[in-house]
């Protein structure tokens, strides 16, 4: 248990009205400090009497054991603060490509979000590709560069960086006003023209001294053409251009407005040790970032499929609220993090649970009639219990025993569905095993929770290999679900090569004959079946003909022959490699008037496939599958010659329909090669690649790689 993060963080803030909330998602790259940040607004608010560390695992966010032991956020978690009598729900993202799933469900829980950027860092892909993601859907934005009091920090190269990724309507609000030794002191305030200066400790608001003013007044001209540009008053930019001075409460107040219509992103400064910079955040987040009035709710529809009229931000409308998150507490079992877009949840209320199209990840759809349990407002590891959730806030819902990550909660008399949000398709299979017998009673059912946390997993019973694969977004999100399976579910795995699901047929035609003549007392067992066997197009299946001349074999034995044919087919020469796609032909064969029996004839049938695969030779065929790789345009020539290496046939290459600087590459390969390439992309590509795939075909595998048979 985590020392510090367990320590009691007082009441719950009261329930409020949807325009005193704002639901913030921070978002950036692993490691530009976005825990450290919540960390130090809890702090400054006094929601938490001291801020935590990520190093000594006492912060609040990251509450996870898996997250103690790897110093680095894996999961999803609401921090609700308060200031000005505003509740602000932070909502803190892992910042590795693996947990991809966590961070869009932060995006659809939250209303407006907030990139955090590292001023020694950076900017990398995964970030670049969220902020289009937003601007795609119009999502209110801001940024901060964090970091500012480590070695190597450069703000303004950092902002240089923002505005040349993040394009046009990104500009400082602030700037770092820097000591003699270098160090970060204060901040300097373009629009206010003030100074608050931390070199003591505390705040201290003051006038800039004059070395300031040249800097204040060039950076604050481009700032003040950005704010009047999103203006609605359009005389505004004329009198400013024109020499005259704007008073600062109308830039302020058009500041707002263009931040909450997501068509101006303010940067703002933070070093979160010191507290440095978390006052004019938190006066951003509350003044300037939109309530859930302003955001629109997501489009919804019946269980059925049938249209649904829109739902707006109304406690006193119908029940909306969708589960962006799943936990299982050993007390408290199922715990349901729940954003309400509309009405308003109640203890003991009843409600419908529906989830609809995931069924190819592992989550059945389901429509389910159920109670709410106690409502909750978590605070890292801490539940602090409340009398109600109103449209426009988050909470958590104890004991929904079917209710996974996605699902909808609505009302029973009117039950409704939330479009499901965008999720990445896991491509890294991880084969697992029980590692004893007593395992193997508790592993269904651990995998099951498994997936009903992460609608990223998908869960896969391999019919022809015989394995159970989880498929996982990426290495480190299989390092933590394997974790988890052992230090939550209990549950000892081993994990076995994944194996390809590889398959035989004949290298040529063959004409053989199966005998089954056994006597020993009594009735014997005789059968003589004379078979023409031959290999078929991929795909083809089995072809069972009957060409006996003269009743050599009776007719009620023609059957006997097919199922021992298809058995032997089914089960193969070698364990694991079903006998595929031939054309078997009865052309003669013997019976005996009493021995003969259905049984018999089944087994001549499989030993005369047995026969043609011995006189022929058998081939073995590979999967393969037909990729679509989708990459920045400096990347392409490193992918195909890549896809070359892995024994592809490249089929062609076409621009991105969706990005112009994005090509899509079309592949054919086998699937034994691509059992890493999901790691292997992410690597060539430097984060910044993703691909989709479908089986294709069987196709004959080079002898010299055909593995030795289990």
């Amino acid at each position: 248990m985590k020392k510090e993060a367990q320590r009691d963080a007082g009441r719950a803030p009261e329930p409020r009205t949807a325009e005193r909330v704002r639901n913030v998602v921070l978002v950036g790259h692993a490691g530009a400090g976005k825990t450290t940040l919540v960390e130090a607004l809890l702090a400054r608010t006094e929601t938490i009497p001291r801020a935590g560390r990520v190093e000594d695992g006492t912060t609040v966010c990251d509450a996870d054991e898996v997250e103690v032991r790897q110093q680095r956020s894996v999961a999803l978690a609401l921090a609700p603060l308060e200031h000005n009598g505003i509740k602000v729900n932070l909502l803190d993202t892992p910042g590795y490509a693996d947990f991809v799933g966590e961070l869009r469900a932060g995006l659809r829980a939250a209303d407006a979000a907030l990139f955090v950027i590292s001023a020694v860092d950076g900017i990398d892909a995964l970030t670049s590709s969220l902020w289009e993601e937003c601007a795609t859907v119009g999502m209110p934005r801001a940024v901060v560069i964090t970091q500012l009091d480590r070695p190597r920090a450069d703000f303004d190269e950092a902002v240089a960086i923002c505005q040349r990724v993040f394009g046009d309507g990104v500009q400082p609000l602030y700037l770092p006003m820097h000591a003699d030794d270098e160090s970060v002191a204060g901040l300097i305030g373009l629009l206010s023209r003030r100074v608050y200066d931390w070199s003591s400790g505390d705040r201290v608001e003051r006038d800039p001294d004059p070395e300031h003013l040249p800097l204040i007044d060039n950076t604050r001209s481009a700032l003040i053409e950005g704010i009047i540009a999103e203006s609605e008053d359009e005389t505004l930019m004329d009198r400013y251009l024109a020499g005259e001075e704007i008073e600062q409460k109308v830039l302020i107040a058009d500041l707002e407005t263009a931040v909450a219509r997501g068509t101006f992103y303010p940067v703002l400064a933070a070093a979160p040790l010191t507290m440095l910079g978390t006052d004019e955040l938190l006066e951003v987040l509350t003044a300037a970032f939109p309530t859930p009035l302003e955001h629109p709710c997501p489009p919804v529809s019946r269980p059925d499929g049938s249209p649904a009229a829109p739902v707006s931000c109304d406690p006193d409308g119908p029940l909306v609220a969708e589960v962006v998150k799943t936990t299982t507490d050993p007390y408290l079992g199922r715990v349901s993090l729940v954003r309400v877009f509309s009405g308003t949840l109640r203890p003991d209320l009843p409600v419908h649970v529906s989830g609809h199209g995931m069924a190819e990840r592992g989550h059945p759809d389901h429509d389910v009639d159920e109670r709410v349990g106690a409502l909750a407002v978590p605070l890292g590891a801490n539940l602090r219990h409340v009398s109600h959730c109103p449209a426009g806030d988050l909470c958590t819902v104890a004991r929904l025993a079917s209710a996974e990550t996605g699902d909808t909660l609505s009302s029973r008399e009117d039950p409704l569905l939330v479009h499901a949000w965008e999720l990445p398709e896991p491509q890294l299979p991880v084969a697992v095993e029980a590692a004893s017998r007593a395992d193997e009673d508790k592993l269904g059912t651990a995998l099951s929770r498994l997936v009903a946390e992460d609608p990223t997993v998908r869960l896969e019973r391999n019919a022809e290999t015989g394995q159970v694969l989880l498929w996982c977004v990426g290495e480190a999100h299989a390092e933590v679900l394997l974790d988890r399976l052992r230090s939550r579910h209990g549950v000892s795995v081993t994990t076995p090569d994944v194996r390809v699901a590889l398959r035989e047929t004949l290298a040529k035609p063959v004409t053989v004959t199966g005998r089954h003549v056994k006597q020993s007392g009594g009735h014997g067992q005789y059968a003589v079946a004379t078979l023409e066997v031959e290999p078929q197009p991929a795909g083809a299946g089995l072809t069972y003909e009957i060409r006996v001349v003269g009743g050599s074999v009776p007719s009620q034995f023609h059957g006997s022959v097919e199922k021992g044919v298809r058995t032997q087919m089914e089960r193969g020469l070698h364990p694991g490699r079903p006998l595929v796609d031939l054309k078997v032909t009865l052309v003669d064969g013997k019976a005996h008037s009493v021995d003969s029996s259905d049984a018999a004839f089944q087994t001549a049938g499989a030993l005369a496939l047995r026969e043609a695969a011995a006189a022929a030779g058998v081939e073995v065929l590979e999967p393969v599958s037909e990729i679509a790789v989708t990459v920045p345009a400096g990347f392409v020539g490193s992918v195909m010659s890549d896809l070359s290496g892995r024994r592809a046939r490249v089929t062609g290459s076409d621009p991105d329909e969706v990005h112009d600087d994005r090509t899509v590459v079309r592949a054919e390969v086998p699937e034994i090669e691509l059992l890493r390439y999901a790691t292997d992309l992410r690597s060539l590509s430097h984060g910044t690649g993703t691909y989709t795939r479908r089986y294709l075909r069987h196709e004959p595998m080079p002898a010299h790689l055909v593995p030795a048979p289990a």
